[in-house]
């Protein structure tokens, strides 16, 4: 085993010791019935999909409350539950008795659930990340890039919702980082295919759609004009191909498909759950829009800032679709999304924080203070969940790992730690901070006010917000003044190839490709 294989072999070892040190905290709703919480939800999928038959699934029956935990994500999830559940069953069956299995507790079977985690990002997440890093990023060592994996897979925010309150992100969100590593090396069939399976494991992975959507049709409306049909008809074909592979058994019923539809965008749930760090909780503290308008207009009003605050990223992308401007996009479009979208979870924020992993090594400082504060906005759910002992030395375990893959001996200073601008920034930084921790103290410490019971979530909202807002407008920045290094741009690549032609006068590249053959030709005749 050569060094890069040892160090990377070390960087998983530790990666799958700290996700399994946070493994032996509690989890969401822990002896907490009659609903306790997502964990039970994922059990309970596995009882309902290895009994059931697969119309049933998503529809209310004697045997399938769909009130008590009823399945709400899409197909690709439904059929890992099922997995889950034929194995749960093969180790015990207990854990996934039909109807009697409800609100099952014990270590043996947490330890199990613990298990399917681990397997899923293992096969899925872990291996994403340090192909990113070893893949796709260029003109940096292998130790500069396996540090900056490292620092990705320290990311808390992951780390305790999969391992602590119970999730499985890592497989959605693993997809995803596949078809940003399948994008950039040229592979964007595959590419494809990987998103459509993030999409169709979470629906949430809408947030990343208009993205790879953008991309994908520029890169097609700017290549020649020959194969632009052909390309945008390949990409077509292996996405509906695997949309319909994906939704196969339902696909007989329209009933079905319509059921699973309403299932998986619940909008009779509200504007936003909980108390999440976006713009409609911020400001329901002032104005109560849920009170004020009818669901309908909600909807209309969310999806118009949506689309509104989403557009100028998306144009962007469309007529300059480069590795580097999508990275930008994924970040803009998710943070679009968790700000002003419909019926948003503290938890979504994970889903921005991803594309924010990925740009780590290009902006370090604005990098790592998102992902700190993106780990912040869910305070409430992680002190509800028992986490805190685990949240804060992970947090610092995180940061210490960013500035240590940001010192000299790792990497050479990035044009975000020079400038006249670096004192502000670090001194914005560290007032940033100091309000993380007096909001964390103050929720831990200090009993909210009989009237104000819910004070310090509200105020953590509120504090996370206008930090995501100040994010959204620099990421848009950095995207706009962005471009990838020897790559022009697809409208100057694609002007450049037509007035060749016309005029006789080739583009960079063409005059080398060009000049290429020539050279063969001249050798084959000597």
């Amino acid at each position: 085993m050569d060094n890069k294989g040892t160090l990377t072999f070390l960087i998983v070892v530790a990666a799958v010791s700290i996700r399994w040190c946070v493994s032996l905290n509690p989890y969401s709703g822990a002896g907490k019935p009659p609903m306790f919480g997502d964990y039970e939800a994922q059990r309970h999928w596995m009882e309902m999909t290895y009994h059931l038959p697969v119309k049933e699934w998503y529809h209310n029956t004697s045997t399938n409350d769909l009130q008590y935990w009823g399945l709400d994500y899409p197909p690709l999830t439904a059929y890992h539950s099922w997995l889950c559940g034929y194995v749960a069953d093969k180790v015990n069956p207990d854990w996934v008795a039909l109807q009697r299995s409800r609100g099952h507790e014990s270590e043996g079977h947490k330890l199990f659930m613990r298990y399917t985690v681990l397997v899923a990002d293992l096969l899925v997440y872990i291996p994403a990340v340090i192909a990113f890093f070893l893949w796709t990023v260029k003109d940096r060592s292998n130790i500069q890039l396996l540090a900056f994996a490292a620092v990705t897979l320290l990311y808390p925010g992951l780390v305790l919702i999969d391992y602590g309150h119970f999730q499985y992100n890592c497989i959605s969100l693993g997809f995803t980082l596949w078809a940003v590593v399948a994008m950039a090396t040229n592979h964007e069939l595959l590419g494809s295919v990987a998103f459509v399976l993030a999409l169709n494991y979470k629906q949430m992975e809408l947030y990343h759609a208009v993205p790879f959507f953008c991309y994908l049709l520029g890169r097609c409306l700017w290549s020649k004009d020959e194969i632009r049909l052909w390309k945008l008809a390949k990409i077509g074909v292996f996405v509906i191909g695997t949309f319909a592979l994906c939704w196969l058994p339902f696909l007989h019923d329209i009933d079905h498909i319509q059921q699973v539809i309403h299932r998986i965008f619940p909008f009779a749930r509200g504007l936003f759950e909980d108390k999440v760090s976006n713009i409609w909780c911020s400001l329901n503290v002032i104005i109560k829009l849920k009170n004020l308008l009818s669901q309908p207009l909600l909807i209309r009003l969310s999806l118009a800032s949506t689309l509104i605050c989403l557009a100028p990223s998306a144009v962007n992308l469309l007529l300059n679709p480069s590795i580097q401007k999508l990275k930008y996009a994924l970040v803009n479009s998710s943070l679009v999304f968790f700000l002003f979208s419909y019926q948003v979870h503290e938890k979504s924020i994970l889903i921005a924080a991803l594309p924010v992993c990925l740009l780590i090594h290009e902006q370090p400082f604005v990098c790592t203070w998102f992902l700190l504060i993106s780990v912040f906005s869910m305070l409430p759910l992680l002190i509800k969940d028992g986490l805190i002992l685990a949240t804060i030395p992970l947090m610092v375990l995180f940061y210490t790992g960013s500035k240590v893959s940001q010192s000299s001996w790792v990497t050479p200073p990035t044009s975000d730690q020079r400038g006249q601008s670096a004192s502000f920034r670090n001194f914005a930084f560290w007032c940033s901070i100091l309000g993380v921790i007096a909001l964390t103290a103050c929720s831990l410490v200090i009993q909210s006010p009989q009237r104000f019971p819910d004070l310090w979530p509200v105020l953590v909202s509120i504090y996370s917000c206008g930090h995501f807002i100040l994010f959204l407008i620099s990421f848009n920045y950095l995207q706009f003044t962005s471009e990838d290094i020897g790559q022009t741009s697809a409208i100057e690549g694609a002007v450049q190839s037509k007035l060749g032609g016309r005029d006789g006068h080739q583009g960079v590249g063409n005059k080398t490709k060009k000049g290429g053959k020539r050279k063969q030709k001249t050798n084959k005749v000597d």
